[in-house]
């Protein structure tokens, strides 16, 4: 019986090189997310007049910035911030956009009609464009960057799952499914679900950096996080009058943006890698 057939790759992990580096990345991303705020030596909020914009050293490995703050606790507290507003971001934007896509692809007619205008409509606006106009409208705060940003990115996971499941609906096994009577919600949970996971589990990998640069860029500009709170891109923002001056003010919250987004692509690159999508006969 024909189906889409997802199957791990006999390979060595070895041999998927990005997927091992992006994990081990990931993993230190991780555990900077998780304990972050602990490990930073000083208070990340603690102003200190008398050591504004020192160098690099022992007590400051990182030096301080404009306020005296200690810059590379900054960035551990900032972490959890830009990272996990970023996860928390995509995990309701595939809330929201993978049960719409299922059953505007699975029941179509007139529901997917409706859902097909309602994304045509939004994707008519470029998406940094569309979440800049949400959050301006909104207020600038970290909870609305959010806000705006789910709004925006649930339409690409609804349209890849749309696009997905009308290509797997036909399938002999979804016919076989139909004709047992199994309830469109058995049908698209047993059956659909697990066929469009591991490309929506790939996917999110990547997007969590991308929806990461938009996090940043919205507070760069002041639509985010607002001072004193250490998010990268308002750390981006604050530095920008010492560039001349004190130029790692900017350099190390881009750098550490920069890490994480080239990890998040490489764990994503790795694991479409490693998911071997393929379309094939499967007798049941």
């Amino acid at each position: 019986m024909e189906s889409m057939t997802i199957k791990w790759k006999s390979t060595s992990l070895l041999r998927n090189p990005n997927l091992v580096i992006g994990s081990i990345l990931a993993s230190i991303l991780a555990g900077v997310l998780l304990f972050g705020s602990a490990m930073a030596p000083h208070d990340p909020f603690q102003i200190d007049m008398g050591n504004r914009l020192k160098q690099a050293s022992s007590i400051h490995w990182l030096g301080t910035d404009q306020l005296g703050r200690d810059v590379f606790s900054r960035i551990l507290y900032g972490a959890k911030l830009t990272i996990g507003l970023g996860l928390l971001a995509i995990f309701l934007a595939i809330l929201i956009g993978v049960p719409i896509g299922l059953l505007s692809g699975y029941i179509g007619g007139k529901l997917d009609a409706v859902f097909m205008r309602i994304i045509d409509g939004i994707l008519a606006f470029p998406d940094f464009i569309l979440a800049i106009a949400i959050a301006g409208i909104l207020g600038p705060n970290l909870t609305n960057i959010v806000l705006a940003i789910i709004l925006v990115r649930w339409i690409m996971y609804a349209r890849v799952v749309r696009s997905l499941v009308m290509a797997e609906k036909e399938k002999e096994y979804i016919l076989v499914s139909k004709i047992s009577y199994s309830s469109t919600w058995k049908t698209i949970r047993m059956h659909l679900l697990p066929q469009v996971l591991p490309e929506i589990i790939a996917m999110a990998a990547i997007d969590v950096g991308k929806v990461i640069l938009m996090i940043s860029a919205l507070s760069y500009i002041g639509l985010g996080a607002q001072p004193p709170i250490p998010e990268w891109g308002a750390m981006l923002n604050e530095g920008r009058g010492y560039f001349q001056a004190v130029p790692t003010l900017m350099i190390y919250p881009g750098l550490a943006i920069m890490i994480t987004v080239l990890t998040c692509n490489l764990f994503g690159d790795g694991l479409k890698d490693h998911f071997d999508i393929r379309r094939g006969s499967d007798k049941r």
